[in-house]
């Protein structure tokens, strides 16, 4: 007698995909051309057939700790080549969707982050948090914010100049943000955690590996073999219809990457010895900063071209253009705080520090849900096909 096999589909997860971009769903009647389309596919085992038919059924569990639909980078030929239009990736897209708030858990900051009705909420949050605890601790005598900032003068100069934190003092400003650092890392580690557990389970399954345990050394030897690929972003260069978002991205990356240097250095320069910004234009720390900060608001503007002008195959849902929004405010806001600076003009310098600063925020807050956590979840889905010897 032939063995039976209960499936159970799970039809609120199918109807969240929908709603997460991926309603072309039902429209797949799986005749393969997507996976013979991917140029990025595995040869065993290719997405993202097996993916589509997976979620046509709400086969969830199968789904969300599966490690393929992470090495897909929705390259869009799949979707333009789908002789239906079901558009596989922006169902895969949608699935990455779901699995990032899965593992994030805390659902209510999740729905704050990933839902523009709530936006308004997301904004204000850093804006009065600043503002209240910067006035308590005025009240009792630490006098870190200043509503009237004037010129500081240094000991022994003779002009002043406009120093950010006469404004909203240094160790304010990292009594919000290493808390928000720590608590996106904790998250991080939590979710990475569960999901190394669900791929590997998945991949023992499915016959993608044979190792019954996922070895520490091996899969860290393994990750520092796929970050020449990361850092090249050379899988972009595979993909057809969406080869021209390579460049913006690897701007945006490497503008991040700039910056998180940058930011270290300032943290033990000052904590360390002491020292306060800002730092002069030649200073080689100023230099990565003007450039990473660049690379960011162009990228940024280059990803905002690129998506106004994607085609009818694919899909922007709120959570792209967040991403978006969220990084080219960044780059734009920290070119103008240093503009304005430049031009002596204090408060306008302030005010718009001020609006860096919640972006700032939001960007460690929101990390962990957001779309921009694929730049952590894809690393190690890559990492772990890499140590499972799967190509």
């Amino acid at each position: 007698m032939a063995d039976k096999y209960l499936v159970e589909p799970d039809v609120g997860f199918i109807k969240e995909i929908g709603e997460y971009g991926g309603d072309s769903l039902k429209k797949c009647f799986q005749c393969a051309t997507c996976s013979v389309a991917c140029p990025i596919s595995p040869d065993t085992k290719p997405f993202p057939r097996k993916e589509m038919i997976a979620a046509s059924w709400g086969l969830k569990d199968k789904l969300v700790g599966n490690g393929d639909i992470w090495l897909c980078h929705n390259c869009g030929d799949c979707s333009t080549l789908c002789p239906r239009g079901a558009k596989p990736g922006d169902v895969l897209s949608a699935i990455r969707t779901y699995a990032i708030g899965h593992y994030a858990g805390f659902p209510a900051l999740g729905k704050i982050i990933n839902d523009p009705k709530k936006l308004p909420i997301l904004a204000a949050i850093p804006a009065v948090l600043f503002l209240v605890l910067g006035l308590i601790l005025k009240i009792f005598g630490v006098h870190w914010l200043n509503f009237s900032p004037e010129r500081v003068f240094e000991e022994g100069d003779t002009v002043g100049h406009i120093a950010h934190h006469a404004f909203f003092h240094t160790w304010l400003v990292d009594l919000i943000f290493v808390p928000a650092s720590i608590f996106a890392v904790a998250i991080f580690a939590m979710g990475l955690k569960r999901m190394l557990a669900d791929m590997h389970a998945n991949a023992l399954l499915e016959g993608k590996t044979d190792k019954q345990k996922i070895d520490p050394k091996g899969f860290i030897e393994a990750l520092i073999r796929v970050v020449p690929t990361i850092l090249k972003h050379s899988k972009f260069s595979e993909c057809g219809e969406n080869s021209e978002r390579g460049t913006p991205h690897m701007m945006v990356f490497f503008g991040f990457v700039g910056l998180a240097i940058v930011t270290g250095i300032f943290f033990v320069v000052l904590y360390g010895f002491g020292i306060h910004g800002p730092y002069k234009q030649f200073n080689p720390v100023k230099i990565l900063a003007n450039i990473s900060g660049i690379a960011l608001f162009i990228g940024g503007l280059l990803m905002i071209k690129n998506r106004m002008a994607k085609s009818e195959d694919q899909v922007s849902t709120y959570r792209d253009w967040f991403l978006i929004g969220l990084v080219f405010g960044l780059g734009a806001t920290g070119m103008l705080t240093e503009l304005s600076r430049l031009a002596d003009a204090a408060f306008l310098t302030y005010m718009i520090y001020y609006i860096h600063l919640m972006f700032v925020f939001v960007l460690f807050i929101s990390l962990p849900f957001s779309k921009l956590a694929h730049l952590v979840y894809r690393t190690t889905a890559m990492a772990y096909n890499e140590y499972a010897g799967r190509k």
